[in-house]
């Protein structure tokens, strides 16, 4: 099984020409033969390497612009024989074909292409037929040959040269490598196609690439890993770099996402605070230290332990008061150098920075034996906006009050169903989460607010299905509801509201969240 088999002739066709020359001239003096192809034998016969082009082995010229190239009998006779059957070394010996002991080839960028033109037919040409095949046939005769993917291999390859040649151990992990790559590969060009026909809903695939294991998952029986999308460049919680702190437990980074998604609804500067999937607070401000001191005051209680995410750069001003806070994970697209010597004093935060942060087009949530996905709920969707509101009762309110309603509404959809938010000056004073039904929502939710409900708007996920729900707000004092509407008994809620004499605007648009 740790036995060496050497390397004595090597085919090389590679777009990526990161480290040829080097990787070429380490092969010519370990004495391996070399053919190439096109643009690689070019450069590395312009460096004074020996290299047979393929054409002249196989006596067929390059065509089709380069489609045709390595697809002859020749090569793939050489890449397919099994060194260890005697029929098959009989078969290619009587075609005049030498074995290859070592393929190295990398593909044409077509994911690179593809997000960088929407011009179809170049994207079509840099779909690689001839590399995936001969990296296929090498993976799987790797009983006889070493196949090398990419460029990030080049160590092991020479480190392997030194030491006369791979173990058929190291020989299967290069080729499980490989069927990973060119699987990745056909699926980026089968998703593309999929979205160009649109018929992308009829077939969905992904790959995610381990970054790391986890010390356990929700609770300390459960194994747990990380994974980011592979072959997508998608700036996301996956793709944070941590600065600072305690390695990410999955419940931190689960609070972290879900905090990044609330933060990021707004456009203006907002903190939220999330403990357990659900926020402690939220709010927005003409700068990040303020929007902190307001989201941290909705509920201090709960805040303790919590994860904070920020869509602006964390100041020094709001790195001092989140240092006197127990705070698990924050995540912002960047720190101040100052509010890193702050935060840094406390050993076991995690201090985490994002990249371009855009909230996620479409949802995945697994269920068992299938998946389940959808578009995100995005909140500017669908003309969602004041603007297309109707009001149903009550005068008309103010620019302020208004403000509080958009507010509360961007920041509602961020709490699990069924959700109340209870908002004054651009932050929540009271949230109502999780509840089976809406009217245990809004009594956890004027409960949390206190005397801060007095004078403040609330925000509904969904519809009041009767008016008990808007009653208790309406009693601790709420002055204006937005809601989707859409209820059977809408005139009943509606007839409370005037009652009241408070404001109630209907979107036509709900936010439920139930993962």
């Amino acid at each position: 099984m740790n036995s060496r088999k050497p390397i004595r002739r090597a085919l090389i066709s590679v777009y990526d020409k990161t480290g040829l020359i080097e990787l070429g001239q380490a092969l010519s003096n370990a004495g391996v033969e070399i053919l190439s192809t096109g643009s690689t034998a070019k450069n590395l016969a312009a460096a004074g390497i020996r290299v047979m082009p393929v054409e002249d082995y196989t006596g067929f010229p390059e065509m089709m612009g380069g489609r045709v190239k390595s697809l002859h009998p020749r090569i793939h006779g050489g890449i397919l024989a099994d060194q260890n059957n005697p029929e098959h070394l009989a078969a290619i010996a009587a075609q005049e074909i030498a074995p290859f002991d070592l393929i190295v080839i990398n593909l044409y960028p077509f994911a690179e292409t593809v997000a960088s033109t929407e011009d179809f037919a170049e994207c079509i040409e840099q779909i690689d037929i001839g590399g995936p095949s001969m990296l296929r046939g090498a993976a799987k005769n790797h009983g006889s040959v070493a196949v090398i993917s990419s460029p990030s291999q080049y160590s092991q390859l020479l480190s392997a040269l030194e030491e006369g040649g791979f173990t058929l151990e190291e020989r299967l992990t290069l080729a499980m490598e490989t069927f990973r790559r060119t699987a990745e590969y056909d699926l980026a060009i089968a998703t593309w196609l999929g979205e160009r026909t649109g018929t992308s809903d009829q077939w969905r695939g992904q790959v995610w690439e381990r970054i790391a294991g986890l010390r356990y998952g929700e609770n300390p029986h459960q194994s747990a890993s990380v994974y980011k999308n592979a072959g997508i460049h998608q700036s996301g919680i996956a793709s944070a770099v941590q600065l600072h702190g305690k390695e990410m437990s999955f419940n931190n980074y689960t609070d972290a996402d879900a905090a990044l998604r609330a933060a990021y609804d707004h456009a203006q500067p907002c903190v939220a605070i999330i403990k357990h999937a659900n926020p402690c607070g939220i709010a927005i401000a003409t700068d990040i230290a303020t929007a902190h001191a307001r989201a941290h005051e909705c509920d201090p209680v709960s805040a303790f332990g919590g994860v904070v995410a920020a869509n602006r750069i964390v100041t020094e001003e709001m790195a001092a008061k989140l240092s006197e806070i127990f705070t698990e994970v924050v995540v912002a697209p960047g720190f101040e150098q100052s509010a890193l010597d702050i935060l840094t004093k406390k050993p076991s935060i995690r201090i985490l920075t994002i990249d371009g942060y855009s909230i996620p087009k479409l949802e995945l949530r697994p269920i068992s034996g299938g998946a389940l996905f959808q578009d995100s709920d995005l909140v500017d969707a669908s003309g969602d906006s004041s603007q297309t509101w109707r009001q149903v009762s009550g005068a008309a309110v103010s620019a302020d009050m208004l403000g509080d309603l958009e507010f509360a509404w961007r920041a509602v959809r961020a709490v699990k169903s069924n959700a109340i938010l209870l908002a004054h000056d651009g932050a929540s004073v009271g949230v109502g989460m999780g509840q089976v039904n809406r009217v245990d929502s809004a009594r956890l939710a004027v409960s949390r607010a206190g005397q801060r409900a007095v004078g403040s708007v609330a925000s509904s996920d969904a519809f009041f299905p009767f008016a008990d729900g808007l009653q208790i707000l309406i009693d601790a004092g709420v002055k204006a509801v937005v809601q989707p509407g859409g209820s059977v008994r809408d005139e009943e809620v509606i007839a409370a509201a005037n009652e009241a004499g408070i404001a109630m605007f209907f979107t036509g648009t709900r936010h439920f969240s139930h993962a």
